[in-house]
């Protein structure tokens, strides 16, 4: 057999079952392979597009996701979506063709040298230059993607390669679960100690902790201890919001009530933290507190961020340690503070949909009222993928999440762009739920011409776009720093037709009042993705960085 088919019969060992992507001449052989194969080929619109996908689709499944592109313009416009799954611990496998070898040590066409590019955006890149390692370059790549923590691969295969007659390759191997390190005794019990000394413990909850396995642990350690938990953006749902010990999302920017919990801690628990999230210096001012690490990974070095105890192996088995190893002088009962703050935003989450309800007239909507409703028409496991804008950060914020990994937020690479495609994939994934994705009307038009792609493929995310045209949050950001914002506004298109004539149900809400019965009507319809522009009042910006205190510039 040909080297293309080899390829794809160790995708298909893999387990793969979709390969988003563009076709190419350079790829055109795995193509023909594919073609024959169980695997299924998505052709995209963008590579961004294909990328995104494969994103998603790795966060919901654990498996990696996988997108294909040609060479050079091919291979660079799947950069950004490829360092977005690596940055937010998604993974990715990412297959690039190339130019045949013969031509690649001279200048010649589209031919750049994609591995070099490739190299700070994966754990792991390489080149296929002979045809008999191509079962172990897979089984590489499949495995380093799914490690802790998970990040992207990338691997070439040049377009001479892909025709060689194989002979004499290595087996096919198939995967195999490997058992992460449990942590030793002696550090569970210097974790032990380290709790029972302390008298204003915090939970900070990563994205670490949206496996199911993590999640059950760390639902039972806070039940146990009564210690209070904050999640990152991307941590959200890895303790539902309707714990009473759920201090709801961390890391907005500004300071805000949860801000008071970190900064009067006398021990934060960080548990499957990544610091692209909120770092260190935001919350341990003064350096002053103790730390206990608990992470696939060795803490990063970081001035503010230096363990007292640190516990690197399997976290949902780490957790299972210390909780059995709990006993009553591990027990906090409600500490005041801890209680007003949970109180406080509880108050303001419900508070501020009530009162959005009562000034139904009120429109364009207020970022409150939107996620309101938004939230009182989907279950627990229904999916929200928020893009990145100001949008997200009142998703972080008035978005309630009740179930791991089903509020998807981009907040490490921090990508805009992730939602319309990534809709797509979940949809795929999960066609018995759901999903909705949340975008800017900036956001939206980046990849929006992956709605045809919904619509080829006869999935039907619900895209919900708030209008305002402008990039929102830079220009929150400006109002905030400078009392005024430039180079941010744009002129927003007909995004109705324009949606339409992509294949969807589209409509604009004229009034506050139309957006529940336009959701209700959307996911109804299964036939089609569908788009709802929503007229949004950013005003509410600038009247919360007031509330909580001066945002502070990423």
């Amino acid at each position: 057999m040909r080297a293309s088919d080899l390829f794809m019969r160790c995708l298909e060992a893999e387990g793969v079952e979709y390969v988003f992507g563009v076709p190419g001449e350079e790829n055109a052989d795995l193509l023909m392979s594919m073609r024959e194969s169980s695997v299924r080929f998505v052709p995209t619109h963008h590579e961004a597009g294909a990328a995104f996908m494969a994103d998603v689709y790795g966060r919901l499944t654990g498996r990696p996701g996988v997108c294909l592109s040609t060479l050079g313009p091919g291979a660079s416009n799947l950069v950004t979506g490829v360092a977005n799954a690596n940055m937010d611990n998604s993974p990715v496998v990412a297959i690039t063709g190339q130019g045949a070898t013969t031509r690649l040590h001279k200048e010649s066409h589209q031919a750049m040298n994609v591995v070099n590019m490739f190299t700070p955006i994966t754990k792991w890149t390489t080149s296929l230059r002979d045809e008999s390692t191509i079962p172990e370059v897979i089984r590489k790549a499949f495995k380093l993607a799914v490690a802790e923590k998970p990040g992207a691969t990338h691997v070439e295969l040049p377009e001479d390669i892909a025709k060689h007659e194989v002979e004499g390759a290595a087996p096919i191997v198939p995967p195999e679960k490997v058992r992460r390190p449990v942590p030793d005794e002696k550090s569970i019990q210097a974790a032990l100690d380290l709790i029972a000394r302390a008298e204003r413990p915090v939970l900070l909850v990563g994205q670490g902790c949206v496996r199911t396995r993590v999640s059950r642990q760390l639902q039972r350690f806070v039940e146990s201890t009564g210690i209070y938990a904050g999640m990152t953006f991307m941590g959200k749902g890895a303790l539902s919001d309707r714990h009473e010990r759920s201090l709801y999302a961390v890391g907005l920017g500004s300071r805000d009530y949860v801000t008071e919990v970190f900064e009067a801690a006398d021990l934060v628990i960080a548990v499957g933290y990544d610091m692209v999230e909120w770092p260190p210096a935001r919350w341990n001012i003064g350096r002053t507190k103790r730390l206990l690490h608990i992470d696939f990974d060795p803490a990063e070095v970081d001035d503010a961020y230096r363990p007292t105890v640190e516990i690197v192996g399997d976290v949902a088995a780490t957790l299972w340690a210390i909780n059995e190893g709990l006993t009553e002088k591990h027990h906090y009962p409600d500490i005041d503070l801890h209680r007003r703050v949970r109180q406080s935003l509880t108050e303001e989450i419900t508070e501020a949909g009530a009162r959005a309800e009562s000034e139904s007239g009120a429109f364009p909507m207020k970022p409150q009222r939107i996620l309101a409703d938004l939230r009182s028409e989907m279950d627990d496991e229904d999916i929200l993928i928020s893009d990145v804008g100001a949008h997200k950060m009142w998703v972080a914020r008035h978005y309630p999440t009740y179930t791991p990994n089903s509020c998807i937020i981009s907040n490490g690479f921090c990508s805009m762009g992730i939602a319309v495609p990534g809709g797509v994939s979940a949809a795929l994934v999960a066609p018995d739920r759901r999903v909705v994705a949340l975008s800017g009307d900036g956001g939206f038009m980046m990849n929006m011409a992956e709605l045809a792609t919904a619509t080829r493929l006869g999935v039907a995310p619900v895209n919900v776009v708030w209008e305002d045209n402008d990039y929102g949050l830079i220009s929150w950001k400006q109002e905030v720093e400078f009392g005024h914002h430039f180079g941010t506004e744009f002129t927003t298109p007909d995004l109705v037709t324009i949606s339409e004539g992509l294949g969807c149900h589209a409509r604009r809400i004229g009034s506050a009042d139309e957006f529940r019965p336009a959701l209700k009507e959307a996911f109804d319809r299964r036939d089609k993705p569908s788009v709802i522009v929503v007229p949004v009042d950013y005003r509410e910006n600038v009247k919360l960085t007031k509330r909580l205190g001066q945002l502070i510039a990423r």
